[in-house]
């Protein structure tokens, strides 16, 4: 993994992995243009903006490669949650290139999120980040937040889930992801 300057353009691929008790397949992803500066709650946003999420009044946290958390709360003002380190303050400069984290949105319903993170290629629409970070990228379905296939739909509950063999492939970020011996 390589370090890289802390004004430096990074490229960020977002894949949707689980939610409301389901293995998403194929998975749905964005990929999204940041810089090293942007700070983990501005990413947070971006993504679910991108991935279609509507009401945001929920907990969020990252989980990057040496197992340090990142959350914190639209909805509660103060600290950190202790033992974790601020999404508000804490920058993406975290995570080094090459490097897989993970996103979970929604902690009851469990949306997570593979991320990997790359030097920016000549497919970004520019070389610069904007304010905040931006999708400029994606492919796949997006699941409504809460199982509608309708305006009217009331919101379906979610289905029950074991383990999965759609998760084998992933690194082991999460107690859910990666092989198990």
């Amino acid at each position: 993994m390589l370090p890289a300057p802390p004004d430096a353009s990074l490229s960020i691929s977002v894949e949707l992995v689980t939610g409301r008790g389901r293995d998403w397949w194929p998975r749905p992803g964005r990929v999204f243009l940041a810089g090293r500066r942007h700070t983990f709650a501005q990413l947070a946003e971006a993504i679910d903006v991108a991935f279609g999420r509507w009401d945001l009044a929920h907990l969020r946290m990252f989980v990057l490669p040496d197992g340090t958390d990142v959350s914190w709360s639209a909805w509660r003002d103060g600290p950190a949650f202790p033992g974790t380190r601020d999404g508000r303050t804490s920058h993406l400069d975290l995570v080094p290139v090459g490097a897989s984290f993970a996103y979970v949105f929604d902690l009851g319903q469990d949306w997570t999120h593979l991320c990997r993170v790359r030097q920016p290629s000549g497919e970004t629409p520019e070389p610069r980040p904007a304010d905040s970070p931006r999708p400029y990228r994606g492919w796949g379905d997006l699941p409504d937040q809460y199982g509608r296939q309708q305006a009217d739909d009331p919101a379906a509950a979610p289905s029950a889930r074991g383990s999965s063999a759609l998760l084998a492939d992933l690194p082991p970020i999460l107690p859910s992801w990666g092989a198990r011996a």
